[in-house]
């Protein structure tokens, strides 16, 4: 990416999820989908990388795109794999940063995976859902996943806090929260310092956690996905706008929930046009390295 096409972006989402694959003649949208979308009041749509990135463009956004693996959890494969985001994100450099999914019970197994991806294409970070992949961040078992995340210098995304996934279901859908208390990533952090971290999402009920978190290790990051803004806590609202206006970030949790749509809730908060412009775009820019990729 051109100094010049980063100017030109006036967000960086860093929160989206890619759910079809290309080579699916009609993508439809599963029961989960179907939920999550009735939970956010939102279209049941099921967008593959192109969808995405034809949406960010015509906002002069950019998006980190991203699929989930639940293979031992869900017992279903991968629905759009990470080769398919590397080489779909690869057609849309200046929309599209792609990042993988392994699942965190493959063990060296998955960081060989981990590995050969950061060799292959220039992927960005991984996403890890410990509700729906049903493990907790700071499980050893998971640590030679997050060693070779480290190596490659990739960004590592947790799914934190009450999720929108299997909400007024019978039983919460057999989703179990208690993994994502962000406590938990902070071993994680601490046991692999110059791993980037994001913790997405507003933490709920344990914003206070996050916080403490995010302002006491300097590779943790909140991003501010999966809830409109006016539903913010206000110690996240007041910790955003002082003490880690820059460590946070926006996200949408495209397409639960649009950019337009969280922008016109953000933009009420009353933040300043320093604070904006960090959260929106500056924050993301640099922990992603596309500040440094756009000087050379």
């Amino acid at each position: 990416m051109t100094a010049k096409a980063l100017d030109s972006v006036v967000a960086i989402d860093v929160h989206t999820h890619a759910l079809a694959s290309v080579s699916e003649p009609m993508p439809v949208a599963n029961e989960g989908n179907k939920v999550l979308a009735d939970y956010f009041g939102a279209p049941s749509i099921v967008p593959t990388v192109p969808d995405l990135a034809r949406h960010y463009a015509e906002q002069r956004m950019m998006c980190v795109a991203f699929p989930v693996n639940t293979a031992w959890a869900s017992g279903k494969e991968q629905r759009v794999s990470n080769d398919e985001i590397c080489q779909q994100a690869a057609l849309f450099p200046d929309v599209i940063i792609p990042f993988c999914s392994v699942d965190p019970h493959g063990g060296r197994a998955a960081a060989k995976e981990v590995h050969r991806l950061a060799a292959e294409y220039p992927v960005k970070g991984l996403k890890f859902h410990p509700n729906t992949q049903e493990f907790f961040p700071d499980d050893r078992g998971v640590y030679p996943i997050y060693e070779a995340a480290q190596e490659a210098g990739l960004v590592a995304l947790f799914h934190s806090g009450q999720t929108g996934v299997g909400a007024g279901q019978r039983g919460g859908g057999g989703v179990r929260l208690k993994y994502s208390n962000p406590l938990h990533v902070d071993d994680v952090a601490v046991d692999f310092p110059d791993l980037k971290i994001i913790l997405a999402h507003p933490s709920f009920p344990w914003q206070d956690e996050a916080l403490s978190i995010a302002g006491h290790k300097p590779n943790v990051f909140i991003d501010l996905s999966g809830w409109l803004p006016k539903y913010f806590p206000a110690n996240l609202i007041q910790y955003a706008r002082t003490l880690l206006k820059r460590k946070v970030l926006f996200g949408s949790d495209y397409p639960a929930i649009t950019a337009a749509r969280w922008l016109l809730e953000f933009d009420k908060l009353g933040f300043d046009d320093e604070t904006r412009s960090l959260i929106l775009k500056d924050n993301a820019a640099e922990l992603l390295g596309l500040t440094a990729q756009a000087a050379r």
